[in-house]
Order: C-alpha cells, then sequence, then structure tokens
C-alpha cells in the first residue's frame, strides 16, 4: 500500500481546475510536513498558500513547467492548479535548511495524493515577483513553489533504457516517466 502511494506520487502538472482545494486541506498537508523531521530539529520552513483564482492567476505567470517539454508552456485555463503552496526559508531562525525542504514537500505531496489530489514542484519561479505578490519580508526566501489540484493527466513509469531520462508525453498526452533501476541504483548489499 505504501508503495502504491509512492508510485501515485508523481509530478502531475494538468489538473481539473473546478475541484477545488480548501484551506483546512492545505493545512492537514502542512501538518504532515510540521511532524516530519528536520535537521537539528531547527524547523526552519514556512509555508505562504493561495486558493484564491485571481491570485493563482498571477502566480501562474512567475512559474515555468516542465523543462524537457520545449513546446509546452505549462497546463491551458481549465487544467491549471487550484492552489499553491510556497516553501520558505525562514532565514531568522537558522543560515541553513539541511535536507528539510524536501523531506517537507515530499510529506506534502504524500499527503495530497493520498486524498485524491496531487502537484509539481516547481523550481522554475521568478522568486522576486511571487515574494512581491505575497508581500514576504527579506528574511523569508522562497524555496520552491508547490502546484496542487486534482489530477487530469496520465502519469506512466518505465524502466530506463539506454541513458535518456528525460520525460515525454505521447500522441495520447499520456506522460512517460524513465526510471533507472533497482539494480542500477544499488551499488552494493554485503
Amino acid at each position: 500500500m505504501l508503495k502504491e502511494l509512492f508510485q501515485k506520487n508523481r509530478s502531475y502538472r494538468r489538473f481539473d481546475e473546478s475541484v477545488r482545494i480548501s484551506n483546512d486541506q492545505l493545512r492537514s498537508w502542512i501538518e504532515l510536513a510540521r511532524f516530519s523531521a528536520s535537521g537539528r530539529n531547527m524547523q526552519p520552513l514556512k509555508y505562504v498558500t493561495s486558493v484564491d483564482k485571481k491570485l493563482n492567476a498571477e502566480i501562474f505567470q512567475h512559474l515555468a513547467w516542465a523543462g524537457y517539454l520545449t513546446n509546452w508552456k505549462g497546463p491551458s485555463e481549465g487544467e491549471r492548479p487550484a492552489a499553491y503552496l510556497v516553501v520558505l526559508h525562514d532565514k531568522s531562525l537558522s543560515s541553513q535548511y539541511f535536507c528539510d525542504d524536501g523531506i517537507a514537500v515530499q510529506s506534502i505531496l504524500l499527503g495530497a495524493v493520498n486524498d485524491g489530489f496531487g502537484g509539481c514542484i516547481l523550481g522554475s519561479v521568478n522568486r522576486a515577483k511571487v515574494a512581491r505578490l505575497f508581500n514576504l519580508p527579506a528574511h523569508l526566501e522562497i524555496l520552491w513553489v508547490v502546484a496542487l489540484g486534482k489530477p487530469v493527466e496520465k502519469v506512466v513509469l518505465h524502466d530506463l533504457e539506454g541513458s535518456d531520462i528525460r520525460y515525454w508525453r505521447d500522441e495520447e498526452n499520456v506522460h512517460h516517466v524513465p526510471k533507472r533501476t533497482l539494480d542500477e541504483l544499488i551499488v552494493a548489499m554485503k
């Protein structure tokens, strides 16, 4: 069952925009991050969120989607995220966030998938413009923007054949993701 949850936790980039996400749902997923491990237990991550359609449209303008899909500019209207969660590093608490961001975002996304939603971590963000949308003070540094919604795309995992790790979409818009085999990942077991 846990393996299935991880397999369902894909980078979804197309959503049913009419299916809304509530602030209570976002809070429950952020709480999963709160319970997650933190280097030195410093807990330097903070979050801002949006479920507001107008603000979401403004955020969308400052994001780049799917680097390997060079002819795709991101989801069209009606397939855009219902919510955004912006992961912040509170530099007033610590100069480092170690690997907390990865642990926290994975916890949030697993919670979303468990509840029938999905998301995508976006690193190609105009951070200065998104920070202005939220009036963020200088000590809150944007690390990631997580797009969230009810996925409408099918994502299929494949064992990597050869060395091309780029994901792609077929003529039916199915998103294909090659993954290195388990035997390739394990260097030694003694």
